[in-house]
């Protein structure tokens, strides 16, 4: 009637392999990281006369969907207020390990005078406590696999509404673009 299979061990290690290497490969495509800015610390006032430019700290929440580190360079973001550049945050190079997360803090210079150009509306915004500020960041890095270093660029644009009084975070929308360099 039926024929008797015979039992070959290297067809089983070679069906476990295909299977565990397809697997690997359908989780190991790059998924976006999340950047969510938690909080903003004043840090100090500098009198420029005839206005105050303000130190802060941006304390940014990082997380890594990734099965692999990742490494990354520094950068600057710039921070605008009313579609003029109000300053900027440094992004110390570093490195993040697979599905993690990580708190940053970006130490952040506002300049004074820029906010004076938009006095009207920067008093407007004190008054009804809603401040929209947007920052915009390139991250560039490489993760490894295996043996491979694989190039990457992340483009951040980000819409942040705060409290100009205590400085806290009311909401903010994050739209990412991640580039993979396979060469």
């Amino acid at each position: 009637m039926g024929k008797k299979v015979k039992w070959s061990w290297t067809s089983a290690i070679i069906g476990a392999a295909s299977a565990l290497a397809t697997t690997a490969l359908l989780s190991s495509k790059p998924k976006d990281p999340t950047f969510h800015l938690i909080s903003i610390n004043l840090t100090s006032f500098k009198l420029n006369l005839p206005v105050l430019d303000t130190d802060l700290i941006l304390n940014v929440h990082v997380t890594n969907p990734n099965i692999t580190a990742v490494h990354y360079s520094s950068t600057s973001m710039s921070i605008f207020y009313n579609g003029s550049l109000l300053g900027s945050a440094e992004v110390q190079a570093g490195s993040q390990p697979p599905k993690s997360c990580q708190l940053l803090r970006l130490p952040a210079r506002l300049d004074g005078l820029q906010l004076a150009h938009h006095a009207a509306t920067f008093v407007a915004d004190v008054a009804k406590r809603e401040m929209v500020l947007d920052a915009a960041v390139d991250i560039a890095g490489a993760a490894r696999i295996l043996w491979w270093d694989h190039k990457f660029k992340v483009h951040v644009d980000s819409r942040v509404t705060v409290d100009p009084v205590f400085l806290d975070v009311i909401d903010q929308e994050n739209k990412l673009e991640m580039e993979i360099f396979l060469a």
